[in-house]
């Protein structure tokens, strides 16, 4: 290692080895994603395989209802299995299929079933939350609450580059409420964000997503909601009400 020279060079060395020691070590990962935008390389998550069901921005297990007000746009396949039911007249566009207790519909299921045990399985790193991430800027890594989560009040920011993978698991349900919004900064993607909700999630009306969420009951969105990402639920239903929902 060459010798600094002067006395800034030296100053310059000892600033960074100062600044380095107050960042979270590798034994406190998991305190990194909320620890002013620290990147942790121990804790830097892979993305959830989606296979099969990559193709699906609509997938359920029993049903899915568009309601009965402007139409909602598909940018992606929109599929139920093993139900059978489609209510209302989605809008599907750019060559989006509608595939109902078919072959596609199948696999997809399958694969969801798998992408949803991966994402509820992860434990690296995990930082715990609760309650309403409203207001609050959040980096990669594993977010993880014991109950539900929602956000209210302000948006929830989402900041990180092209390749960081964000995991939320919940318990139980998820809520966003009227007008909120999740954002991306950096350079973050809504394809490597995931949304694992325990039971149920609930987007009302206005509410903007990224990323794929994967409910093991129902999911619902109201009036003018809209989705960068996919809503996949798992044994109950996706309802939907003039929306405007697209792959990542």
């Amino acid at each position: 290692m060459m010798r600094p020279t002067t006395v800034a060079a030296a100053l310059a060395l000892l600033l960074l080895a100062s600044t380095a020691s107050a960042w979270p070590g590798t034994q406190e990962c998991g305190a990194c994603p909320l620890d002013n935008g620290c990147i942790c390389s121990a804790c830097a998550l892979d993305t959830v395989f989606l296979g099969d069901v990559a193709a699906f921005v609509v997938l359920a297990g029993h049903e899915v209802t568009t309601g009965s007000g402007v139409a909602s746009q598909i940018l992606g396949d929109l599929g139920v299995y093993p139900g059978s039911s489609v209510t209302g007249h989605p809008d599907m566009r750019n060559g989006s299929a509608i595939q109902i207790a078919n072959g596609a519909s199948d696999a997809g299921m399958a694969a969801l079933t798998v992408a949803y045990n991966d994402a509820a399985g992860r434990s690296l790193c995990p930082v715990a939350v609760a309650g309403n991430l409203g207001g609050l800027t959040l980096y990669p890594g594993l977010y993880k609450s014991t109950d539900g989560l929602e956000i209210t009040g302000s948006d929830l920011t989402l900041h990180g580059g092209a390749d960081d993978v964000f995991i939320f698991q919940m318990a139980s349900t998820f809520l966003i409420t009227t007008g909120m919004k999740v954002t991306l900064a950096g350079g973050a993607q809504a394809k490597n964000v995931f949304w694992q909700v325990g039971t149920s999630a609930t987007l009302m009306g206005s509410t903007v997503l990224e990323g794929t969420m994967m409910a093991d009951q129902s999911i619902t969105s109201g009036t003018g909601a809209v989705l960068n990402g996919r809503v996949l639920a798992r044994i109950a239903s996706v309802t939907m009400e003039s929306a405007v929902f697209s792959l990542p």
